[in-house]
């Protein structure tokens, strides 16, 4: 069996990743060898366009106890996984896209070989107009992550970086023709 290829998706909260991801999914919509795996978080479901599974801190420590997660981290105060169901995917011979974190892959790297980095960025000014109009965070949990945001850079030979300071539709095409390849 081929194997697939794993496409690690990261950027700082307020880029759009999440739109991005859906836009990308919508436009493939199975016609490309192409999954986009689901989040387990510890955070309620909300509004959040994100299509995450919602598990309490009790089910997420269980499962990690159980070798259940390909990849976890903690990440503003939540505990985030990406399921092992990922691994039989790859062996199929898939595209498989994780919605990732910095950080995660910065001290995962040598995990990660092999995987495709994708950094989707929006300026400075764009950041802070979403996570101000997302209401998630007072003023200072936002220059909190816009700080973050210009301090946490991902560095690989093979990283792809995705400008989604514009309109979603050029962000979301530009990473609907990568994953076509």
């Amino acid at each position: 069996m081929a194997k697939g290829t794993l496409v690690y998706v990261m950027g700082a909260s307020g880029a759009g990743k999440d739109s991005v991801l859906q836009y990308a999914r919508r436009a493939l919509d199975g016609r490309f060898p192409v999954v986009f795996a689901h989040r387990y978080i510890t955070r309620a479901p909300g509004e959040d366009i994100e299509n995450f599974v919602a598990l309490s801190r009790r089910e997420f420590a269980l499962r990690k106890r159980r070798r259940l997660f390909a990849f976890h981290w903690k990440a503003y105060g939540f505990d985030y996984g990406i399921g092992i169901e990922i691994r039989h995917w790859l062996a199929a011979g898939l595209t498989v896209v994780v919605d990732g974190s910095r950080a995660h892959f910065r001290a995962n790297r040598a995990a990660l070989r092999g995987a495709l980095p994708i950094l989707i960025t929006a300026s400075e000014d764009e950041l802070r107009r979403r996570l101000v109009a997302r209401g998630r965070d007072d003023a200072r949990a936002i220059e909190r992550r816009l700080a973050r945001a210009r301090r946490f850079r991902p560095i690989h030979p093979a990283l792809v970086t995705i400008d989604n300071s514009g309109l979603l539709e050029q962000a979301g095409e530009a990473f609907a023709r990568l994953l076509k390849r």
